[in-house]
Protein backbone atom coordinates (compact mmCIF):
# COMPACT_ATOMS: atom_id res chain seq x y z
CA UNK A 1 0.00 0.00 0.00
CA UNK A 2 1.27 3.65 -1.13
CA UNK A 3 2.19 5.55 1.78
CA UNK A 4 0.29 8.92 2.15
CA UNK A 5 3.38 11.13 2.96
CA UNK A 6 4.73 12.08 -0.25
CA UNK A 7 8.97 12.19 1.55
CA UNK A 8 10.46 12.62 -1.87
CA UNK A 9 9.76 16.02 -3.19
CA UNK A 10 9.10 17.62 0.00
CA UNK A 11 9.23 15.41 3.53
CA UNK A 12 7.27 17.94 5.01
CA UNK A 13 4.30 18.02 2.77
CA UNK A 14 1.62 15.52 2.91
CA UNK A 15 0.71 13.85 -1.06
CA UNK A 16 -2.66 14.26 0.08
CA UNK A 17 -3.13 17.30 2.70
CA UNK A 18 -7.35 17.27 2.73
CA UNK A 19 -7.19 13.31 3.36
CA UNK A 20 -4.60 13.51 6.03
CA UNK A 21 -7.13 13.76 9.05
CA UNK A 22 -9.95 11.57 7.62
CA UNK A 23 -10.24 8.16 9.60
CA UNK A 24 -9.13 5.22 8.00
CA UNK A 25 -10.86 3.18 5.90
CA UNK A 26 -10.02 -0.68 5.36
CA UNK A 27 -10.61 -2.53 2.36
CA UNK A 28 -10.73 -6.05 2.51
CA UNK A 29 -7.61 -8.02 1.38
CA UNK A 30 -7.19 -8.24 -2.23
CA UNK A 31 -8.12 -11.72 -3.97
CA UNK A 32 -5.84 -13.89 -5.94
CA UNK A 33 -6.63 -12.94 -9.83
CA UNK A 34 -6.07 -9.57 -8.74
CA UNK A 35 -2.12 -9.54 -7.83
CA UNK A 36 0.72 -8.53 -10.17
CA UNK A 37 4.53 -8.73 -9.56
CA UNK A 38 6.87 -6.33 -8.97
CA UNK A 39 8.51 -4.80 -12.02
CA UNK A 40 11.90 -5.70 -11.98
CA UNK A 41 12.76 -6.01 -16.06
CA UNK A 42 15.58 -4.39 -17.98
CA UNK A 43 12.64 -3.21 -20.46
CA UNK A 44 11.17 -1.24 -17.20
CA UNK A 45 14.57 0.06 -16.22
CA UNK A 46 15.33 1.50 -19.50
CA UNK A 47 12.01 2.81 -19.99
CA UNK A 48 12.06 4.23 -16.43
CA UNK A 49 15.75 5.84 -17.46
CA UNK A 50 14.12 7.84 -20.75
CA UNK A 51 11.32 9.45 -18.23
CA UNK A 52 14.37 10.49 -16.31
CA UNK A 53 16.09 11.78 -18.38
CA UNK A 54 13.53 14.04 -20.23
CA UNK A 55 12.11 15.45 -16.78
CA UNK A 56 8.61 13.49 -17.44
CA UNK A 57 5.90 12.38 -15.45
CA UNK A 58 3.88 9.35 -15.79
CA UNK A 59 0.56 8.08 -14.60
CA UNK A 60 1.99 4.95 -14.28
CA UNK A 61 4.16 6.10 -11.28
CA UNK A 62 1.95 9.25 -10.27
CA UNK A 63 -1.45 6.70 -9.75
CA UNK A 64 0.48 3.83 -8.47
CA UNK A 65 -1.01 1.21 -11.67
CA UNK A 66 -0.42 -2.10 -11.25
CA UNK A 67 0.44 -2.64 -14.30
CA UNK A 68 3.36 -0.60 -14.66
CA UNK A 69 5.93 -3.63 -14.36
CA UNK A 70 4.43 -5.29 -17.63
CA UNK A 71 3.87 -1.70 -20.10
CA UNK A 72 7.03 -0.50 -19.38
CA UNK A 73 8.98 -3.85 -19.70
CA UNK A 74 7.35 -3.02 -23.73
CA UNK A 75 8.53 0.65 -23.05
CA UNK A 76 5.19 1.56 -23.21
CA UNK A 77 4.08 4.58 -21.08
CA UNK A 78 1.44 6.99 -20.16
CA UNK A 79 2.97 10.19 -19.85
CA UNK A 80 1.29 12.60 -17.74
CA UNK A 81 1.71 16.59 -18.75
CA UNK A 82 1.53 19.80 -16.77
CA UNK A 83 2.79 18.71 -13.57
CA UNK A 84 2.52 16.21 -10.70
CA UNK A 85 0.33 18.43 -8.75
CA UNK A 86 -3.53 18.36 -9.68
CA UNK A 87 -6.36 20.51 -8.49
CA UNK A 88 -8.60 18.13 -7.85
CA UNK A 89 -9.07 15.75 -4.43
CA UNK A 90 -10.61 12.71 -5.96
CA UNK A 91 -11.39 10.44 -3.37
CA UNK A 92 -10.17 7.30 -5.53
CA UNK A 93 -6.62 8.73 -7.03
CA UNK A 94 -3.60 8.52 -5.93
CA UNK A 95 -1.74 11.70 -8.01
CA UNK A 96 -0.76 14.23 -5.43
CA UNK A 97 -2.98 17.51 -4.75
CA UNK A 98 -2.44 20.70 -3.84
CA UNK A 99 -1.71 24.40 -6.27
CA UNK A 100 0.81 23.06 -9.47
CA UNK A 101 3.71 25.25 -10.33
CA UNK A 102 3.59 27.22 -13.76
CA UNK A 103 3.82 25.11 -16.70
CA UNK A 104 7.11 23.81 -18.26
CA UNK A 105 6.94 25.89 -21.95
CA UNK A 106 9.61 22.76 -22.76
CA UNK A 107 7.15 20.20 -21.62
CA UNK A 108 5.85 19.13 -25.16
CA UNK A 109 9.55 19.24 -27.08
CA UNK A 110 10.63 16.77 -24.33
CA UNK A 111 7.64 14.47 -24.58
CA UNK A 112 7.95 14.31 -28.14
CA UNK A 113 11.79 13.50 -27.94
CA UNK A 114 11.15 10.71 -25.21
CA UNK A 115 8.17 9.16 -27.74
CA UNK A 116 10.81 8.83 -30.38
CA UNK A 117 13.63 7.52 -27.92
CA UNK A 118 10.80 5.37 -26.59
CA UNK A 119 9.81 4.26 -30.62
CA UNK A 120 6.50 3.95 -29.92
CA UNK A 121 3.47 3.70 -32.02
CA UNK A 122 0.93 4.69 -30.38
CA UNK A 123 1.21 6.71 -27.28
CA UNK A 124 -1.08 8.02 -23.98
CA UNK A 125 -0.91 11.74 -22.98
CA UNK A 126 -2.73 12.24 -19.81
CA UNK A 127 -2.90 15.29 -17.35
CA UNK A 128 -3.58 16.01 -13.84
CA UNK A 129 -6.91 18.76 -13.68
CA UNK A 130 -5.41 22.40 -13.88
CA UNK A 131 -8.30 24.55 -12.49
CA UNK A 132 -5.87 27.14 -12.41
CA UNK A 133 -5.30 27.99 -15.81
CA UNK A 134 -7.54 30.18 -17.55
CA UNK A 135 -8.19 27.08 -20.56
CA UNK A 136 -7.41 23.62 -18.21
CA UNK A 137 -4.28 22.76 -19.95
CA UNK A 138 -6.07 22.67 -23.29
CA UNK A 139 -3.53 24.72 -25.31
CA UNK A 140 -0.66 22.64 -23.64
CA UNK A 141 -2.35 19.64 -24.88
CA UNK A 142 -2.70 20.68 -28.18
CA UNK A 143 1.20 21.88 -28.19
CA UNK A 144 2.27 18.60 -26.84
CA UNK A 145 0.41 16.25 -29.38
CA UNK A 146 1.82 18.76 -32.27
CA UNK A 147 5.17 18.22 -31.21
CA UNK A 148 4.63 14.08 -31.17
CA UNK A 149 3.54 14.47 -34.57
CA UNK A 150 6.41 16.57 -35.54
CA UNK A 151 9.42 14.07 -33.74
CA UNK A 152 7.04 11.09 -34.82
CA UNK A 153 4.84 11.64 -37.62
CA UNK A 154 4.13 7.82 -37.98
CA UNK A 155 3.01 7.62 -34.25
CA UNK A 156 -0.63 7.37 -33.37
CA UNK A 157 -1.94 10.10 -30.47
CA UNK A 158 -4.48 8.83 -27.58
CA UNK A 159 -5.09 11.60 -24.88
CA UNK A 160 -7.05 11.12 -21.50
CA UNK A 161 -8.29 14.88 -20.84
CA UNK A 162 -9.44 16.25 -17.81
CA UNK A 163 -13.25 17.39 -17.85
CA UNK A 164 -12.49 21.46 -18.77
CA UNK A 165 -15.01 22.47 -16.37
CA UNK A 166 -16.20 25.80 -16.75
CA UNK A 167 -13.20 26.26 -19.31
CA UNK A 168 -15.31 27.82 -22.35
CA UNK A 169 -13.96 26.84 -26.01
CA UNK A 170 -10.71 24.39 -24.60
CA UNK A 171 -12.85 21.32 -25.71
CA UNK A 172 -12.45 23.03 -29.00
CA UNK A 173 -8.76 23.53 -29.02
CA UNK A 174 -7.68 20.19 -28.50
CA UNK A 175 -10.44 18.37 -31.04
CA UNK A 176 -8.47 20.91 -33.24
CA UNK A 177 -5.46 19.84 -33.02
CA UNK A 178 -6.85 16.17 -34.24
CA UNK A 179 -5.21 13.51 -31.69
CA UNK A 180 -6.10 9.87 -33.14
CA UNK A 181 -8.61 8.91 -29.56
CA UNK A 182 -9.58 10.86 -27.27
CA UNK A 183 -10.21 9.90 -23.78
CA UNK A 184 -12.31 11.23 -21.18
CA UNK A 185 -12.73 8.63 -17.86
CA UNK A 186 -16.65 9.16 -16.07
CA UNK A 187 -14.46 6.79 -13.13
CA UNK A 188 -18.08 5.88 -11.67
CA UNK A 189 -21.49 5.77 -12.21
CA UNK A 190 -23.25 9.06 -11.56
CA UNK A 191 -24.39 8.10 -7.63
CA UNK A 192 -21.39 7.80 -6.55
CA UNK A 193 -20.08 11.15 -7.77
CA UNK A 194 -20.63 13.43 -4.66
CA UNK A 195 -18.15 10.74 -2.54
CA UNK A 196 -16.26 9.78 -5.49
CA UNK A 197 -15.55 12.93 -7.85
CA UNK A 198 -17.26 15.50 -6.22
CA UNK A 199 -15.23 18.07 -8.11
CA UNK A 200 -16.78 17.02 -11.58
CA UNK A 201 -20.08 16.58 -12.99
CA UNK A 202 -21.09 12.84 -14.76
CA UNK A 203 -23.52 14.59 -17.58
CA UNK A 204 -20.93 17.41 -18.46
CA UNK A 205 -18.64 14.57 -18.76
CA UNK A 206 -20.96 12.81 -20.89
CA UNK A 207 -21.22 16.09 -23.19
CA UNK A 208 -17.71 16.70 -23.29
CA UNK A 209 -17.69 12.88 -24.72
CA UNK A 210 -20.34 13.85 -27.47
CA UNK A 211 -18.93 17.05 -28.59
CA UNK A 212 -16.06 15.41 -29.88
CA UNK A 213 -18.04 13.27 -32.16
CA UNK A 214 -19.45 16.76 -33.11
CA UNK A 215 -16.41 18.66 -33.65
CA UNK A 216 -15.00 15.93 -35.42
CA UNK A 217 -16.61 12.63 -36.44
CA UNK A 218 -13.48 11.06 -37.25
CA UNK A 219 -11.63 11.01 -33.88
CA UNK A 220 -12.35 7.73 -31.95
CA UNK A 221 -13.63 8.37 -28.15
CA UNK A 222 -13.23 6.33 -25.10
CA UNK A 223 -13.94 6.48 -21.58
CA UNK A 224 -14.19 4.22 -18.72
CA UNK A 225 -15.18 3.62 -14.95
CA UNK A 226 -14.26 1.86 -12.20
CA UNK A 227 -16.49 -0.86 -10.10
CA UNK A 228 -16.08 -1.78 -6.89
CA UNK A 229 -16.81 1.78 -5.28
CA UNK A 230 -20.43 0.48 -3.72
CA UNK A 231 -22.09 1.17 -7.80
CA UNK A 232 -25.08 -1.15 -8.76
CA UNK A 233 -25.34 -3.73 -12.08
CA UNK A 234 -28.40 -1.73 -13.23
CA UNK A 235 -26.34 1.91 -12.30
CA UNK A 236 -22.98 0.39 -14.80
CA UNK A 237 -25.79 -0.71 -17.66
CA UNK A 238 -27.11 3.26 -17.42
CA UNK A 239 -23.36 4.33 -17.82
CA UNK A 240 -23.30 2.53 -21.00
CA UNK A 241 -26.35 3.79 -22.34
CA UNK A 242 -25.40 6.96 -21.27
CA UNK A 243 -21.72 6.80 -23.03
CA UNK A 244 -23.72 5.15 -26.65
CA UNK A 245 -25.97 8.11 -26.60
CA UNK A 246 -22.75 10.19 -26.91
CA UNK A 247 -21.24 8.03 -29.66
CA UNK A 248 -18.69 6.57 -27.61
CA UNK A 249 -16.61 4.01 -29.35
CA UNK A 250 -14.53 2.25 -26.35
CA UNK A 251 -15.45 1.60 -22.95
CA UNK A 252 -12.87 0.30 -20.15
CA UNK A 253 -13.93 -1.51 -17.21
CA UNK A 254 -11.74 -2.22 -14.53
CA UNK A 255 -11.63 -3.21 -10.53
CA UNK A 256 -10.99 0.02 -7.84
CA UNK A 257 -7.80 -0.58 -6.05
CA UNK A 258 -7.34 2.02 -2.74
CA UNK A 259 -3.99 3.76 -3.05
CA UNK A 260 -3.81 4.43 1.01
CA UNK A 261 -6.17 4.01 3.95
CA UNK A 262 -7.19 7.53 3.67
CA UNK A 263 -8.70 7.07 0.34
CA UNK A 264 -11.88 5.49 -0.26
CA UNK A 265 -12.29 1.84 0.67
CA UNK A 266 -13.07 -0.95 -1.88
CA UNK A 267 -16.52 -1.85 -0.95
CA UNK A 268 -16.16 -5.27 -3.10
CA UNK A 269 -13.66 -7.06 -5.17
CA UNK A 270 -16.04 -7.89 -8.64
CA UNK A 271 -14.63 -11.29 -9.58
CA UNK A 272 -13.59 -12.03 -13.08
CA UNK A 273 -16.91 -13.51 -14.50
CA UNK A 274 -18.85 -10.42 -13.87
CA UNK A 275 -16.30 -8.49 -15.96
CA UNK A 276 -17.12 -11.10 -18.79
CA UNK A 277 -20.71 -10.63 -18.20
CA UNK A 278 -19.95 -6.73 -18.89
CA UNK A 279 -18.02 -7.04 -21.54
CA UNK A 280 -20.38 -8.92 -23.04
CA UNK A 281 -23.68 -6.46 -22.41
CA UNK A 282 -21.55 -3.20 -23.44
CA UNK A 283 -20.71 -4.92 -26.83
CA UNK A 284 -24.74 -5.79 -27.12
CA UNK A 285 -25.49 -1.60 -26.30
CA UNK A 286 -22.59 -1.37 -29.88
CA UNK A 287 -19.71 -0.29 -28.69
CA UNK A 288 -17.01 -1.08 -30.99
CA UNK A 289 -14.77 -2.07 -28.05
CA UNK A 290 -14.99 -3.11 -24.90
CA UNK A 291 -12.37 -3.77 -22.31
CA UNK A 292 -13.26 -5.33 -18.56
CA UNK A 293 -11.20 -6.84 -16.63
CA UNK A 294 -9.94 -6.63 -12.82
CA UNK A 295 -6.84 -5.25 -13.69
CA UNK A 296 -8.11 -3.57 -16.67
CA UNK A 297 -7.01 0.55 -16.94
CA UNK A 298 -7.61 3.40 -19.67
CA UNK A 299 -4.18 3.27 -21.03
CA UNK A 300 -3.66 -0.88 -20.30
CA UNK A 301 -2.77 -2.23 -24.54
CA UNK A 302 -3.44 0.89 -25.80
CA UNK A 303 -1.71 0.44 -28.85
CA UNK A 304 -3.27 -2.97 -29.50
CA UNK A 305 -6.59 -1.54 -28.56
CA UNK A 306 -6.23 1.09 -31.24
CA UNK A 307 -5.38 -1.40 -33.79
CA UNK A 308 -8.28 -3.41 -33.09
CA UNK A 309 -10.69 -0.15 -32.54
CA UNK A 310 -10.02 0.41 -36.56
CA UNK A 311 -10.53 -2.59 -37.83
CA UNK A 312 -13.92 -2.76 -35.86
CA UNK A 313 -15.06 0.61 -37.43
CA UNK A 314 -13.75 -0.46 -40.70
CA UNK A 315 -15.61 -3.81 -40.75
CA UNK A 316 -18.73 -1.32 -39.57
CA UNK A 317 -18.41 0.54 -42.70
CA UNK A 318 -18.49 -2.24 -45.39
Amino acid sequence: MVVIVDTISNPLRPRHPEKVNRPDSASPPKPDWIRVRAPNTRGYADTRNIVRANGLHTVCEEAGCPNIGECWDKKHATFMIMGDTCTRACAFCNVKTGMPNALDAAEPHNVGEAVAKLGLAHVVITSVDRDDLADGGAEHFAQTIRAIRAACPSTTIEILTPDFLRKEGALDVVVAARPDVFNHNLETVPSRYLTVRPGARYFHSIRLLQRVKELDPTIFTKSGIMVGLGEERHEVQQVMDDLRSADVDFLTIGQYLQPTRKHHAVMRYVPPDEFSSYEKVAYTKGFLMVSASPLTRSSHHAGEDFARLKAARAATAR
